[in-house]
């Protein structure tokens, strides 16, 4: 079975709200699995839509996953937080 492709494509209403919820329940799965690089790309995302939600359309979002967005997830990857090193080792 072929995965739906989600990318470039602009979701509205119902849609958009139900597309907040998934990116955020696939960020804390990454961050419970330990993979904060992943974690923090799916955040950025889902924060991105967040953004573009109608006060009505954030009060559907359930509000455990709201908190998690918002308050504990930025504790950990807010701009005051040293940011992500290279996977690259310098040589000597």
């Amino acid at each position: 079975m072929v995965a739906k492709k989600r990318k470039n494509r602009e979701f509205q209403g119902k849609e958009l709200v139900k597309e907040v919820c998934r990116r955020i329940r696939v960020a804390r799965s990454y961050w419970d699995a330990h993979n904060n690089a992943a974690c923090r790309g799916e955040r950025e995302k889902a924060l991105t839509l967040y953004n573009t939600l109608t006060k009505e359309q954030k009060e559907q979002i359930p509000q455990q996953l709201r908190i998690w967005l918002r308050y504990r997830s930025e504790k950990y990857f807010g701009d005051h937080r040293t940011p992500p090193k290279s996977n690259r080792k310098k040589s000597p």
